[in-house]
């Protein structure tokens, strides 16, 4: 994946301010770093990390310098996490100081031929963006006010039911122990997700992935060349937005 994800970007040089793409800016934004994801799986979760180190730098502008240590400081991640995103963070200041508009969404969309998904992102002007982030954290403070039913979990479930394609990939592999549609694999995900279709549209490989890592660990036997109509033919997709715990255990997650 990283020698695809490498070969989508290029090696593209800095261009002038005239008339630029933000996809093509991001691109050329995570160039240089390319080698620091190469433990990384999946392009989306790159493209998120970068996104996230390129809003950061642009409220680097408008907050005080001294808040956003403190904030990476808080991070709950490892220290490559943060030295990773505080480089990123002054790549950005250095070189795209004047491209300050946020990024606040991407599509990979797939070509026909089969070859690297295109890059297009949605972007939002300085003004927007900060109002829609106020109007964000003023509907999360109300709603953490909000008494919680028992046992609610903060989460919605994204619930993968295979389609026959998916079953006769799988019993062709293991005849003598056959699957069939009761089998589901759910998944935990952020309670915000407004729109399913465009979520597995950016999400749908790591979902494919996911599932077929469950069931068969060879890789080399997999479906290759997968896309998202592959993805809507072999599984059916729902999400559930009401989760609850009914244990008195708490959940445990694994780091």
């Amino acid at each position: 994946m990283s020698n695809k994800v490498i070969d989508l970007f290029g090696n593209n040089k800095i261009v002038p301010n005239t008339g630029v793409k933000y996809s093509k800016l991001l691109e050329q934004f995570m160039n240089p770093f390319m080698d620091d994801f190469k433990d990384y799986e999946y392009i989306e979760d790159i493209l998120e990390f970068a996104i996230n180190a390129w809003n950061t730098a642009n409220i680097n502008s408008l907050i005080p310098i001294e808040d956003i240590e403190k904030a990476m400081n808080s991070i709950e991640q490892n220290k490559e996490y943060v030295l990773l995103i505080k480089r990123m963070i002054a790549h950005k200041e250095e070189n795209f100081k004047t491209y300050t508009n946020f990024i606040v969404d991407f599509e990979l969309k797939e070509v026909n031929d089969g070859g690297d998904p295109i890059l297009s992102v949605v972007t939002q002007q300085e003004d927007a963006y900060i109002a829609n982030m106020a109007n964000i954290i003023e509907e999360e403070s109300l709603h953490d006010q909000e008494d919680f039913e028992e046992n609610y979990i903060n989460r919605s479930a994204i619930i993968v039911k295979p389609k026959q394609p998916f079953i006769d990939w799988h019993n062709s592999l293991y005849p003598d122990s056959k699957m069939d549609e009761i089998d589901v694999d759910i998944y935990l995900v952020n309670n915000t997700i407004n729109d399913l279709e465009n979520f597995l549209k950016k999400k749908f490989d790591k979902l494919f992935t996911m599932v077929l890592q469950d069931w068969h660990t060879n890789k080399k036997e997999w479906p290759q060349r997968r896309n998202y109509k592959m993805f809507k033919q072999w599984f059916r997709v729902e999400i559930s937005e009401t989760i609850y715990d009914l244990e008195r255990k708490p959940v445990l997650k694994s780091e």
